[in-house]
Formats: C-alpha cells, structure tokens, sequence
C-alpha cells in the first residue's frame, strides 16, 4: 500500500479528479485529494488557468505544499496537468518521498532548484499531440529530456490530442488511454510496497 498525494488539474478538484483518487483507492491506497481551488471548479481549462493566474501559481504550489506539511514524509507525489506543479515541486524537495506520478504536464526540473533527486521513481504520461505539451508550452521537450537523463524515469505516451484525458467527466476523457495509465500507475504504486 502506498499513500498518495494527489494535485487536481485546472478545472478544479472535479468529480473526475475525486473518481480516479477513487480508483486508486479501490485498490488498496490511502489517497489525499485535496482542493487547492476552495470549492471552485471550471467550465474550461481556460478559466481555471485565468484563476490561478489571479491568485498566483506560486501560491497554488504553497497550498499543496501547505497539505503535505500535515502528512507523514513517505508519500507518492502524483499531479494531474496544473497539480504537476506542486507535486513535481514537492518530489524534487521533500525528504521520504517514494514516488511521483506527473500526468498531462511535466516542467524542468530546474524549475525546483536543481536535478531530479537521484533513484526517486517518475512516471510522466502525455498524450503526444496536446496542444497544451507541444512547443511553445514545453511540457513534451521537459518530459523527453528527464526521461533520457534520469534513470528512475518512465516516459508514457499516449495516441491522440486531448489533454485531461484521465479526467472522466470531462470532454477530454479517452477512455482506453485513461485504463492503460491507471495500469501502469497502479503497476508503480504495488511496486513501492
């Protein structure tokens, strides 16, 4: 059993968010998905950046570090795109941490002050033609060169053009490529035990 710290995308801590922390959960992890948007949810990806923009990515990643602060150190990171951020940020940092899990969204690891720590597992999983990971966004580039230069690195992609394909509420959702990851997250999770 691992014990998960999971980050929601932009839209919010949707019922897609709440069902795949359910799904892990159904498989036998303790997983914490808290809402770093205060109840708020979002029609489009759009709107949800434009919020964190006004209350500042930077104070998104403090709210996520904030949780982690109340929990034991020994945790699996895993963040959906925009949650990448503080559970890429707390990976890279936090002492104990057995894993992340960074999907829809990968940033260099340079972003947190320095290399990715040595030995931590990662799985990065995107889909190849998101427009939100091609250049001039970076993600895809990001997620290539940690995946060519970290050994612990697992690199998954996915055929297609949507972005929050894991999230089942939403119009995005692709659901073979969402079972697939779920697999192979689970794959990790039992992995750790």
């Amino acid at each position: 059993m691992a014990e998960i710290l999971l980050f929601h995308h932009a839209q919010g801590l949707t019922g897609g968010c709440l069902a795949f922390a359910g799904e892990l959960r159904a498989a036998g992890h303790v997983v914490h998905a808290p809402d770093l948007f205060d109840g708020r949810t979002f029609d489009s990806i759009s709107e949800g950046v434009g919020h964190a923009q006004e209350i500042g990515f930077d104070a998104v990643i403090a709210r996520g570090v904030a949780v982690a602060e109340e929990l034991p150190d020994a945790l699996v990171y895993a963040g959906l795109s925009l949650g990448v951020l503080p559970a890429q940020q707390l990976a890279q940092t936090r002492p104990g941490t057995r894993a992340a899990v960074l999907m829809h969204s990968c940033v260099p690891p340079s972003e947190f002050g320095g290399p990715w720590p040595e030995g931590l597992p990662l799985q990065i999983h995107l889909i190849e033609d998101d427009p939100f990971v091609l250049p001039p966004e970076g993600d895809l580039a990001a997620a290539r060169a940690l995946a060519a230069t970290v050994e612990s690195a697992e690199l998954f992609l996915y055929p297609g053009d949507r972005h929050l394909f894991t999230d089942s509420g939403l119009r995005d959702h692709d659901a073979e490529a969402a079972a697939l990851l779920r697999t192979r997250v689970l794959g990790l999770l039992d992995g750790l035990a």
